[in-house]
């Protein structure tokens, strides 16, 4: 590959990246300053507090997002990938099963992951409310129709989710760059008029800050928090893009650009102090207004639509690592394997996305949830990052606890300042990561329960077999694919074959399929043959979390040439389980009914492993647990 094709690719990177990984990020400027300054806090609008606060966000946004995730964060990829749930991953098999810390690292993983889902319901409720907000700057009785305009633009935008973004996706970098070049240049002009303002440049006037307003400052940083939302989305997209253009889409175009606008905009509530009921509008003046609410509208859907993208793409992550039900997933792409649709998630989060828009109704009311739920995951992230540099690269510990410790200890301070906001709206998501995480872990240990069931009555697959043909059934032609998990002894689907039907197919097949803690598996070293004689053969199937099962496919490259696999000559048995709660089961008697239900709900094997809907045959099961 030449030089100028490599340029090439990494500057069309480089700008997918601005549309994608910072949308969020790229939309606070619309509320940050707003939510410092609201009456409500009692942070008088001063000079040295204007000061004392852009030199926070700067220094904030220095520390967190350049630091911690672009130098630090970003080294810690899973295979190439990033986010929560591979960090997790990466974390689990740093340590091994037994060790003392891999239950707590499976915990704090599965926490931050449903914090995740947290700040993924208040991103599209904060962003469209702000960016339509600028109706109220032009035109104060148009306040009654913020809500009712948001609540249709969201709708729209759930709809359309089942088309994927193919389509749109590629206008996503033009509009954030369009609108990255609008911070930058709004900031420019502000700064021009109060110079004075780069003094904030200087971290001195942040220390100030904190020391002249001590308990006031502290309640502030829970709203400086916000200035920093969407970090967690550079590592969680790292797999799409590459560590290279985060990096550089970062450094060159959206640091210099928030930067900018907010130097501008302290400019502004410098000269013009009446500003600041929306200094985010009032940046150029009343003929700016709509053409800002136009971008700012289409900057916070593009915000929004990472988002949710994010939302289906770690559900079918948590699906592989055995933390969600199995799920319809819905491919919205024929090329890119990435780009997935989960009706489910999509309409559940919809409508609390809804409920969160009319129950807050403004973006002031929100900044209280949306704290929390950003400042959690960052510090879940912090200390998942520290034992995969510790117990994965094995590096000193002092050097590992000065890498992360810091982090840590800033993450716990803006954490335990966003938590002064739980009483006004820093509830919604806890309540929100408390159900999700009730039900993951609720489904964890379920599955483990219904798989020490199985253990316990499973009969030896190798003893059963060699019984089995002393005196063999009928052999009646083509091939039988048993499923049947690791450690699961004969599938009771063969013992109830054997039962009713009294025949055996010529050729059988054992399928085990196992999920492994690591994104993707080459096909090198996808599957595992194990010849068990009589023309029966167990085959082990590995996957990554990200990979797609795809047992048909799977079969047909099968290297048996001598007597390849026909599909309309396969007969897929499944046993279809059915769980039944005992007193004195493994959980209380709500967890195992919660248990029960979201087991029948869940999807069938065959569909979620694209078996052929006419080759399956299903036969029942009931577990106790």
């Amino acid at each position: 590959m030449s030089s100028e094709h490599k340029q090439g690719r990494l500057a069309a990177l480089t700008l997918s990246a601005v549309g994608i990984v910072y949308g969020d990020i790229g939309t606070s400027p619309l509320y940050t300053f707003k939510t410092i300054f609201d009456p409500a806090h009692g942070l008088a609008l001063s000079t040295p507090n204007l000061l004392g606060i852009i030199s926070l966000i700067l220094w904030g946004l220095t520390l967190i997002v350049s630091l911690k995730y672009v130098a630090l964060v970003l080294r810690a990829d899973n295979r190439g990938e990033g986010g929560i749930m591979a960090l997790m991953a990466l974390a689990l098999n740093s340590v091994t099963s037994k060790s003392r810390w891999y239950v707590p690292l499976m915990v704090l993983g599965v926490f931050g992951a449903t914090m995740f889902y947290g700040d993924s319901v208040i991103t599209p409720a904060i962003s469209v409310l702000s960016a339509i907000e600028g109706l109220e700057v032009a035109a104060p009785g148009m306040a009654r129709y913020v809500v009712p305009i948001s609540i249709v633009i969201l709708i729209g935008l759930y709809s359309v989710q089942r088309h994927g973004t193919a389509g749109i996706g590629r206008w996503f970098g033009p509009v954030m760059l369009a609108w990255f070049l609008a911070l930058a240049v709004m900031g420019v002009i502000n700064i021009a008029k109060a110079p004075q303002v780069l003094a904030a440049m200087n971290p001195v006037h942040a220390l100030r800050f904190l020391l002249a307003n001590r308990f006031a400052g502290f309640i502030a940083l829970g709203a400086v928090v916000l200035a920093f939302t969407g970090a967690e989305a550079l590592y969680a997209d790292m797999g799409h893009f590459g560590k290279a253009p985060i990096r550089l889409a970062w450094s060159t175009i959206t640091f210099p650009a928030l930067a900018l606008n907010y130097l501008g905009q302290g400019a502004l509530l410098m000269v013009h102090p009446e500003s600041v009921v929306n200094p985010f509008y009032n940046q150029l003046g009343s003929w700016s207004i709509y053409p800002l609410v136009a971008l700012s509208t289409m900057a916070a859907v593009i915000a929004s639509q990472a988002t949710i993208s994010g939302t289906f793409s770690m559900t079918k992550q948590a699906i592989a690592l055995g933390l969600l039900p199995r799920m319809r997933v819905l491919h919205t792409s024929e090329s890119e394997i990435g780009q997935v649709y989960l009706p489910a998630v999509n309409w559940l989060q919809m409508a609390v996305v809804l409920l969160a828009v009319v129950g807050f109704g403004s973006s002031e009311n929100l900044a209280g949830a949306y704290g929390i739920a950003v400042t959690a995951t960052m510090l879940a992230t912090t200390i998942l990052t520290y034992f995969v540099t510790r117990y994965r690269w094995q590096l000193p510990l002092a050097l590992c606890l000065a890498a992360t410790g810091f982090f840590c200890v800033l993450d716990i301070v803006l954490f335990s300042a966003s938590t002064l906001k739980l009483f006004h709206g820093g509830w919604f998501p806890l309540l929100l990561g408390a159900i999700l995480f009730t039900g993951m872990m609720t489904w964890k240990r379920g599955r483990r329960l219904v798989f020490a069931n199985l253990q316990k009555h499973a009969i030896p697959l190798d003893a059963f077999l060699e019984s089995l043909f002393v005196a063999p059934p009928v052999r009646v032609a083509g091939t039988a694919v048993f499923l049947r998990s690791e450690s699961d002894g004969v599938p009771h689907a063969l013992l109830h074959n054997l039962s009713h039907n009294k025949v055996l197919h010529e050729r059988v097949i054992f399928l085990t399929v196992r999920i492994l803690e690591q994104p993707y598996v080459g096909p090198g070293e996808r599957v595992v043959i194990t010849a068990l004689g009589h023309n029966c053969f167990q085959l082990m199937a590995c996957y990554g979390f990200k990979d797609e099962p795809d047992i048909p496919a799977l079969l047909e490259a099968w290297e048996d040439k001598a007597a390849p696999v026909a599909m309309m000559e396969t007969s897929f048995f499944i046993a279809r389980q059915t769980v039944i709660a005992t007193p004195g089961g493994g959980m209380w008697p709500w967890r195992e009914q919660l248990f029960i239900s979201m087991s029948r709900n869940a999807r069938s094997a065959a569909d979620y492993y694209r078996i052929p809907a006419n080759r399956v045959i299903e036969l029942g099961t009931q577990i106790e647990i």
